[in-house]
């Protein structure tokens, strides 16, 4: 039914004084954050002669591409997990080149399970969210300003004249095909814009051995630094000068800036002199969506398996609508319950034990109370993460593709660029568009 873009981390930092500093390297460009953006760009300046270091906060390269190999010989994507459209994707070439197999996601059949376990036909219910988000766009492009996609929902007589039950299954229809999409509650996103981004011909893949694998690939003969969180960016001379938390410093011509849009909206990086006004105004605009899987594995199989899907309407909206079996891919009894917006928010604040118990409750309610305890569970909680504060971008109201163009390209004269799929106005909040906006800096910075 839905495909879903999800992706993940950073950098972070400190506001406190920094140790005195110690010179290091001067490379040509310094690329901050060793995510898909950050080692595109990587690679791409190296191939063209330019000497690039990659400094990443984190002890691992990938940044919101994660692989957890926590359970020997079943890796987990807690951070993205699909190439959406593997026809003309650079991704797809790139899995290729790196000898990495993909496997097709069987969306269908999907079936929705309320409390009980009885399906739950929701058919007439996506035909009229399919006729409400139409009509409510209709209106709100007629206004002078933008609204939320909720709000302009709500405010249509035909909304008034739902009853109850036929509300809650076109809010699941908007949750499962928008909200787990765009990581943001439907009163966040933009009417206007929040689908403003194009797509890829053919169908969504997994990566059966990890998507961690193309970072990986990408990252083969790079200069990167992990645990090197930047700090604070200064101009200095002609060009810059990046400092982390352990008081190292390094000149180049250039930094590159490819961290969270989370990481850009708390301010954990200083820069010296202000950034550009739409740039900035770009930062605040934008909206940081959020995320979340919990990946439980079983000593059994208990679940339908004639797809990879199954979802869930149950009484608190949104909260463990979706959940991805990935027997056939992996060979083991896992499943990956997904959280988004508003409902991510609410079960990140749960620690691992009660976060385990409200999914189990939820599975027993489908299959019963003899469904087993999980041998074993791994939880993503992107949103405390320092060095993501979000899973990945989203159009606010009164955001476009123009704000996405002026937060990317460069300011200070050109020494200090700015990339990631924040900035990517076609292929925004994927994999693939970070991956885009990285070889179109290093364009940019080439020349």
């Amino acid at each position: 039914m839905v495909s879903r873009r999800e992706f993940l981390a950073g950098l972070a930092s400190v506001a406190c004084p920094i140790a005195p500093a110690r010179a290091q390297s001067k490379p040509d460009v310094i690329v901050i954050g060793a995510g898909m953006a950050g080692l595109a760009a990587a690679r791409a300046l190296t191939e063209r002669g330019i000497a690039t270091l990659v400094l990443e906060a984190r002890a691992r390269i990938g940044g919101r591409v994660w692989t957890s190999t926590s359970w020997p010989g079943v890796p987990v994507d807690l951070g993205a997990s699909w190439i959406h459209g593997t026809v003309g994707n650079p991704l797809t070439r790139l899995a290729d080149a790196a000898g990495v197999p993909l496997r097709q996601t069987r969306w269908d059949p999907n079936p929705v399970f309320a409390p009980g376990g009885g399906r739950v036909n929701i058919d007439d219910a996506a035909e009229r969210a399919e006729a409400l988000i139409d009509t409510a766009r209709a209106r709100a492009e007629a206004r002078e300003a933008d609204i939320s996609l909720g709000r302009a929902v709500e405010a249509l007589p035909d909304w008034a004249g739902l009853d109850h039950e036929m509300r809650r299954r076109v809010r699941h229809v908007v949750h499962a095909e928008i909200e787990l999409d765009y990581a943001a509650g439907w009163q966040e996103l933009s009417a206007w814009n929040f689908d403003d981004s194009g797509d890829y011909g053919g169908a969504d893949a997994l990566f059966p051995k990890g998507y961690g694998a193309l970072p990986a690939h990408l990252a083969q003969g790079l200069e990167v630094q992990t645990g090197a969180a930047v700090v604070r960016i200064e101009k200095a001379g002609g060009g810059v000068r990046v400092v982390t938390g352990t008081g190292a410093v390094h000149q180049a011509r250039h930094a590159l800036v490819t961290v969270p849009l989370g990481v850009l909206k708390a301010g954990t990086i200083g820069f010296s002199h202000p950034l550009g006004k739409a740039r900035r105004a770009a930062i605040d605009g934008l909206g940081m969506g959020l995320m979340n899987k919990c990946c439980l594995r079983f000593g059994r199989v208990f679940w339908p398996q004639s797809g990879d899907v199954f979802s869930y309407l149950g009484a608190r909206d949104g909260h463990w609508a979706q959940w991805l079996s990935l027997s056939a891919i992996s060979g083991e009894p896992v499943l990956m319950g997904f959280n988004a917006a508003v409902a991510a928010r609410d079960i990140e604040a749960l620690d691992d034990a009660a976060t385990i118990a409200d999914a189990m409750t939820v599975l027993r309610s489908i299959f019963g109370q003899s469904v087993p305890d999980p041998v074993a569970a791994q939880i993503s909680r992107w949103g405390g993460d320092p060095f993501a504060l979000g899973a990945y971008s989203f159009a606010a109201v009164g955001s476009g593709r123009e704000t996405r163009q002026a937060l990317a390209g460069a300011d200070w004269d050109g020494r200090l660029v700015f990339a990631g799929e924040a900035t990517h106005a076609d292929h925004p909040a994927t994999v693939h568009g970070a991956y885009l906006s990285g070889e179109d800096a290093a364009g940019w910075i080439a020349g």
